[in-house]
């Protein structure tokens, strides 16, 4: 790979987290010269990921999915229980895999064993080029992207994706504006082994402080997201291993049996993120660059990688990734999904914090609705796939 300041690479992406490593991957194709440009961490903290049946296809194609078989627990069935003491309080609601012809939702892994399947792939891409260095500035110009930092010599790229988070130094070269906003609330992470089976079910408890999930990983052990308010959390995270246990065991209603830790905690404030554009002048957002918001009906990562689907597919068969009409069909192909989804779960998390009574009864009539009505069912269930998950037997 050249770095010689008059020879731009095809595509340089800024952020080596598990997406800013998937649209590597995918985009270090056709004879491209990629660079990925960041430290790489897979820290243990407590956080997984539910990878929905259009991510887990993505990451075959990737060539990473089967480092993850014995990682990764199906999701055979998500179920939603109303624990928010309102009036219009239904009974749980649930949606199987089997309704829409899938064996299973998703797999739930480890964000850290994720993160090192994709870095191993990475590593063994002929084309691509790992750069652990911190990007310092960023150059726009017509023809390329200058990029100059820590632990590598200056360059250009024709197209440079920001995979940097919510405080994207991309975002801000490009001048792509940004709206964030932030929820009175902080998700507790952990993993915990427990009496009962799982049965391969996903059960998030609805309450007036935020969702509670628990999420099947491999054996006996499930993930926990539980959001609550500052102080409560706080207090919550101040007790012991044991004594969390408890605490979680309780708010779960004892579904699983006796919990007990086995993994690290985490606590994460917890806010969202907008943006008004996708890409602009050769730079394209993806994952938390381009979208944040609560961790509710397994949508976050997910939609990052439908970034990079979407990336890799307006860029397919362009002699120049970064040109104006790959980007602006980028950016079309981004602004309907994302806003949708950030939109719902950002209206379904005030909801649960309101206690007002029309709140409540929307939120009870539409899982009422949804317990009910096969049809409509079904249609929520494929939406909540989205990203061109087909209804069959997931074995790509």
């Amino acid at each position: 790979m050249s770095t010689h300041a008059d020879e731009p690479l095809d595509i340089a992406v800024v952020g080596a987290g598990p997406v800013g490593l998937a649209a590597a991957l995918a985009l270090a194709t056709e004879g491209r010269s990629v660079a990925l440009l960041g430290p790489l961490a897979t820290p243990r903290d407590g956080r997984t990921v539910a990878l929905l049946d259009s991510s887990w296809r993505l990451l075959a194609e990737l060539g990473v999915r089967d480092a993850l078989m014995d990682k990764a627990a199906p999701l055979a069935v998500m179920r939603l229980v109303d624990d928010s003491g309102s009036l219009f309080r239904q009974p749980p609601v649930e949606f199987r895999a089997s309704e829409i012809g899938l064996d299973a939702f998703g797999w739930n892994v480890e964000n850290a064993d994720l993160t090192k399947a994709l870095a191993a792939a990475a590593g063994a891409r002929p084309g691509l080029r790992l750069l652990p260095g911190l990007v310092r500035a960023i150059a726009p110009g017509d023809g390329a992207v200058g990029l100059s930092g820590d632990g590598f010599a200056p360059f250009r790229a024709r197209l440079v994706i920001g995979a940097d988070g919510r405080n994207s130094q991309v975002r801000a070269a490009a001048g792509i504006a940004s709206r964030d906003w932030r929820y009175p609330q902080v998700a507790l992470t952990g993993i915990f082994e427990h009496r009962r089976d799982h049965r391969e079910t996903s059960t998030e408890f609805h309450t007036r402080k935020g969702p509670c999930t628990l999420v099947p990983l491999p054996g006996r052990r499930s993930s926990l997201v539980w959001l609550l308010d500052p102080a409560a959390a706080e207090a919550v995270a101040a007790l012991d291993d044991a004594g969390f246990a408890r605490r979680v065991e309780t708010q779960v209603q004892s579904l699983l049996g006796a919990m007990r830790l086995v993994g690290a905690r985490g606590r994460i404030p917890m806010g969202g993120l907008s943006v008004d554009r996708f890409a602009a002048g050769r730079m394209a957002l993806i994952g938390e660059a381009a979208h944040v918001f609560p961790p509710i009906g397994a949508q976050g990562l997910n939609l990052g990688l439908r970034d990079v689907a979407a990336l890799r597919d307006a860029v397919t068969g362009s002699d120049d990734p970064g040109s104006e009409r790959a980007m602006a069909a980028y950016d079309a192909a981004r602004r309907t999904d994302v806003r949708l989804r950030t939109g719902a779960v950002d209206a379904l998390n005030r909801t649960l914090l309101t206690g007002l009574l029309p709140a409540d009864l929307m939120r009870g009539a539409g899982l009422l609705a949804l317990s009910r009505i096969g049809p409509l069912r079904r249609f929520v269930m494929r939406q909540g796939l989205a990203g061109g998950a087909e209804t069959r037997r997931s074995a790509v």
